[in-house]
């Protein structure tokens, strides 16, 4: 438990600075804006209980908020992305259910199952964040390039940084 605290303490502050240092300092279009930090929320194992996911996840909104200068916006968009995981996962369930302490990972679950869950999550997260940043439905559609836009190179991102960061039987 304790190797695994260690392990995703870790994956915070290496998600925090990657987000921070690099991806918020690339200005690639108006429309793409990719927000990396949210994998660590996507790779908490299955069985963690919605009151730690939805904590970290606004701890890891607050810090991102901090350096953003975005008051609230990541804090609530991540803490949406959590509660959304938990039905999301239900939904996605095999019919076994989950195996105990597995992570939805491409590498327990398979590379199409962890990009449609990835993508999804990614979408809907990304939709909700930039409906907070905007606050007006009179852009809608340019919200929702946005969000695809972004949501496409944040998930490719994503998988680039499972890829090289994976170990078999960890």
């Amino acid at each position: 438990m304790i190797r695994l605290a260690i392990r995703y303490g870790w994956a915070f502050v290496l998600l925090v600075l990657f987000q921070v240092l690099i991806l918020n300092n690339l200005h690639l279009s108006i429309y793409i804006n990719p927000y990396v930090y949210i994998l660590l929320i996507l790779i908490l194992p299955f069985e963690t209980p919605g009151w730690i996911s939805m904590s970290l996840a606004f701890i890891l909104g607050m810090t991102m908020d901090a350096f953003s200068n975005t008051p609230g916006m990541h804090s609530a968009a991540a803490v949406f992305l959590a509660l959304i995981r938990q039905y999301l996962l239900q939904f996605f369930a095999p019919r076994d259910g989950y195996e105990g302490k597995k992570t939805p990972h491409y590498g327990v679950m398979g590379l199409a199952w962890f990009t449609i869950y990835a993508g999804i999550t990614t979408l809907l997260h990304h939709t909700f964040l930039f409906f907070l940043e905007d606050f007006r439905m009179d852009h809608f559609f340019s919200i929702i390039l946005k969000a695809i836009a972004s949501s496409s190179l944040t998930l490719v991102i994503m998988i680039v940084l499972l890829l090289v960061s994976y170990k078999p039987g960890k």
